[in-house]
């Protein structure tokens, strides 16, 4: 297989700025490999740092990207060759955190387009470390750069399953499915067999897709306000014989304020609410209905790259459906998608795919 001697890329230069630059391949270290980008997902996270000033581990000029997936071209001889998913955060295994059990939250992760040097994923290649990629194997069909999602955009909401513990029969409300994300968080919840999958978005068409993807009941917010989507919530229970005031496991996936203050207002007795989205909003919150309520409130990050074969699996299978999700464009196109997918003008998850 080709081993190049420079990685092209589109080098973030300075927060709101891409330049395409060539550099050189890094010498492979132990236990390293030069995967070949097939494809690699616009996440709002990378959104936050062109934009909004979020800030990076790296200082900028570095790449962005982090839903990585390619074809292995040099490096450890037993991956050579092999079409793989490349973890969004990869934990060092090699600390207290990992060792707990949580290093998906390794405070010496790496993690692409990120802290990983200068290096990223919307590049033509990228050196990573081996021992957390997974391997894709027969791919039934699905063309190797869509499977960029499962890195994030469907690996990050199984984490959140993990962490609000979904078992079959719960009752589970999504806030934000019909994003990006919450797309798959739907689906997964459903797939682990949760009784009720409430979608609350402001959308009421892609709300109304979301039903053929999980969701038993949907709720448009657009227009109102926290009171009135939780009387449409008790209303819906009050239907359907549901609790209305107990045991509900709360996702919020919009990272908005409007999100966040739903999610409070709907947490309740013996519930649990799943912080999954990312926002710099500040919310306000009488803690002592927590305590009242004996209700557990949640952050979650990222996906243990162990878990990663099964949403494989469970794409592979049929029960998380990424293919009407998802659509690609020439990674030169990077300028315009970004300013698109941060407008909101784009139905699908864009995957750039590399054509320096």
């Amino acid at each position: 297989m080709a081993v190049p001697s420079k990685i092209e890329t589109w080098q973030m230069t300075v927060p709101g700025t891409l330049a395409r630059v060539s550099l050189d391949v890094p010498a492979l270290k132990p236990g390293e490999v030069l995967v070949e980008i097939a494809g690699c997902g616009i996440c709002h996270t990378d959104l936050g740092y062109f934009y909004d000033g979020v800030p990076t581990v790296t200082k900028p000029p570095l790449t962005l990207g982090h839903e990585i997936s390619g074809t292995v071209v040099a490096g450890e001889s037993s991956w050579v060759g092999k079409e793989v998913i490349v973890p969004a955060v990869m934990p060092c295994n090699n600390c207290a955190i990992c060792a707990s059990g949580r290093g998906n939250r390794c405070l010496a992760q790496k993690m692409p387009g990120n802290s990983m040097g200068i290096y990223g994923g919307f590049s033509s290649h990228i050196v990573v470390p081996a021992h957390d990629l997974c391997a894709v194997g027969d791919r039934k069909g699905i063309p190797l750069s869509h499977m960029a999602v499962i890195a994030d955009a469907v690996t990050s909401p199984y984490q959140a399953a993990i962490r609000g513990e979904i078992k079959p029969g719960d009752l589970t409300i999504i806030i934000g499915a019909t994003g990006g994300v919450g797309i798959y968080a739907t689906q997964i919840a459903r797939a682990m067999g949760a009784k009720e999958v409430i979608g609350i978005a402001r959308n009421q068409a892609k709300l109304e897709k979301s039903l053929l993807y999980g969701a038993t009941k949907v709720i448009s917010s657009a227009g109102k306000d926290v009171k009135a989507v939780r009387d449409e919530f008790r209303a819906y229970c009050k239907e359907k014989g549901l609790p209305g005031n107990y045991g509900w496991k709360v996702f919020e996936w919009t990272g908005t304020g409007e999100g966040q203050a739903i999610a409070l207002e709907l947490l309740s007795f013996v519930g649990t609410l799943v912080i999954a989205g990312y926002g710099m909003q500040k919310a306000e919150y009488m803690f002592s209905r927590l305590m009242a309520f004996d209700a557990d409130i949640k952050g979650t990050w990222g996906c243990l790259p162990k878990y990663y074969p099964e949403v494989l699996r469970m794409v592979l299978e049929g029960k998380i459906q990424i293919e009407p999700f998802v659509e690609t464009r020439p990674m030169s196109q990077i300028q315009q998608a970004f300013a698109e997918v941060h407008k909101g003008g784009t139905e699908k998850r864009v995957v750039l795919t590399p054509d320096f």
